[in-house]
């Protein structure tokens, strides 16, 4: 019937609703908070700077910070999986792109076309929800899930130290003093302080970048943000790891543990600040009052100076968001709602379809950017939510228990992002490079778990020596192997239309993993690849 499994995951998600308040005290959930907070706000403010350069201003970092914050509250408060972050994606700021490019070509007005596409898109979805489009995610299994996953990591990865890499263009490193005369002495004995007192003894003038009254120019920049970038790293996996320690109480290596990220943040930012290297800050709007644009307001209609038929059109552009919205959101949830997180509130796929429908059709009218499930964020969420046993000894592994079900961090999140505007005189002393390097843990750590890599290692591990996994003593090596190379490959042709100009017709390759999956039936039995996927 019409919207039933809509009805089913509102039944069944209901119930829990007040529990996934309370649920959520717990110095875990501050935690959690606080981290992806952190986490969160450099990619929107990225996005909203990478969508200004590629629109003219017409959709900027304020309309991202804005457009994110209303959709995450919504999604959090009202969505089926609490537990799933809501960002920006690639293929989407690509379509934009092109979008634009094709509006000034032809002389329309792209927010106002956008908005009819944003408007077909949430309809198209809307529509899959009502014919249960969702129950098609049985099809998605480990294969294509992991595969989806384990390439959203790596591009973290990559990305992460890209970034790195593209401070040297701004912060090169500098290997001579940069003084406009040098003293008798010779070079080997100018220094800054040498060069600041001089000037004052002779009553000059600071004039120029190289000079300053408090903070002189310092060359080394770019040394800096690789310690920063490395010791983020470093210390939130050490601190991480820190509840299997020998030191101090279990309550406090428990909270050390929860709070890793966030106290390797704190310590960097603290170390930063008293180095006093101006290192690359985050950059955060401080008002927050109108669109970046004055030729702009909150609401687009979808018509405005366009033809009357560019409405009916947008269809055929909007077919193809409905895929990559589709795609993008159910993958992920797929991959929060697996079995091994032991979630006992149930999910909701009808349900987050729809809400994420819905405010994209609102995103698409007041002209900010849409924003669907980001896997990795999503993957470090539950992560830090992770419930485990007490130790009893020190050095004994705790168990696994399951995952924290609640809607705070989530909504938290959010609400201190549509905030951050007025925390500016805070966030300015964050380093770009810790946040890089946070990026990094998270698409390393959100690697740990995934089967394929453990079955990548196999390659190079003798018979005796290989661990005792479940699906070794069932099906043969060699068909081991040919099930993580087809895997392999699959994540390797996902890779090369990620990072080409094709990057838009991804979702569509993510569907066609579906169909590999299915030719796969003729390469092993069922009883093999039930115990592989």
């Amino acid at each position: 019937r019409i919207f039933g499994g809509l009805i089913l995951d509102i039944k069944r998600k209901a119930p829990y609703f007040w529990s996934d308040f309370r649920d959520a005290f717990s110095l875990q959930c501050l935690a959690s908070f606080l981290f992806l907070y952190c986490a969160c706000m450099s990619p929107v403010i990225t996005f909203g700077g990478l969508l200004g350069e590629a629109t003219e201003g017409r959709i900027s970092a304020i309309e991202s910070l804005f457009g994110a914050s209303m959709t995450g509250i919504a999604y959090s408060l009202f969505g089926g999986q609490p537990l799933t972050i809501l960002g920006s994606t690639g293929p989407v700021l690509v379509f934009e792109k092109i979008l634009f490019k094709f509006c000034k070509e032809y002389g329309l007005s792209y927010l106002s076309l956008r908005a009819s596409i944003g408007l077909w898109t949430a309809t198209l979805c809307i529509i899959l929800v009502a014919t249960d489009a969702s129950s098609l995610v049985c099809y998605i299994t480990r294969f294509t899930e992991e595969a989806f996953a384990s390439l959203i990591c790596i591009i973290f990865i990559y990305e992460a130290l890209e970034k790195l890499f593209e401070l040297s263009e701004a912060e090169a490193c500098r290997l001579c003093a940069q003084g406009n005369s040098l003293s008798t002495d010779g070079i080997n004995n100018v220094v800054w302080s040498r060069i600041l007192a001089e000037c004052k003894s002779l009553h000059g003038e600071y004039v120029g970048r190289a000079c300053g009254h408090e903070h002189p120019y310092v060359p080394d920049v770019l040394f800096w943000s690789v310690i920063l970038f490395f010791s983020t790293v470093t210390m939130s996996a050490t601190l991480k790891q820190f509840k299997t320690s020998r030191y101090f109480p279990t309550k406090v290596r428990s909270i050390v543990s929860d709070f890793a990220v966030f106290l390797t943040i704190l310590c960097m930012v603290l170390i930063d600040y008293a180095i006093g290297i101006p290192s690359p800050k985050l950059q955060v709007p401080s008002v927050f009052k109108q669109p970046t644009r004055d030729d702009r307001g909150w609401f687009v209609t979808p018509l405005g100076p366009n033809p009357w038929w560019t409405v009916i059109a947008a269809i055929i552009p909007a077919l193809l968001c409905t895929i990559l919205i589709f795609m993008d959101q159910q993958i992920t949830a797929v991959i929060i709602n697996r079995k091994e997180h032991k979630l006992k509130k149930g999910c909701g796929y009808h349900l987050d379809l729809l809400m994420v429908a819905v405010m994209l059709g609102v995103c698409s009218i007041m002209g900010l950017p849409w924003f669907v499930a980001a896997t990795v964020l999503s993957i470090t969420h539950v992560n830090s939510l992770k419930l485990e046993s007490e130790c009893s000894a020190p050095g004994e592994q705790p168990k696994f228990l399951g995952i924290r079900e609640q809607r705070v961090t989530g909504l938290m999140i959010f609400v201190l992002m549509g905030s951050s505007v007025f925390m500016t005189s805070i966030l300015k002393f964050i380093p770009m490079p810790v946040l890089y390097g946070v990026f990094l843990y998270m698409g390393a750590s959100s690697l740990k778990g995934i089967q394929l890599f453990d079955r990548i290692r196999l390659f190079w591990m003798p018979a005796k020596h290989q661990p005792d996994f479940i699906y070794l003593r069932h099906v043969p090596l060699r068909k081991v192997h040919l099930f993580t190379i087809i895997q392999m490959s699959c994540l390797g042709l996902l890779w090369i239309i990620k990072v080409s100009r094709a990057a838009i017709v991804f979702p569509m390759m993510v569907l066609a993993l579906v169909f590999v999956r299915k030719l796969m039936d003729l390469l092993f039995t069922k009883r093999e690849l039930s115990w592989l996927d």
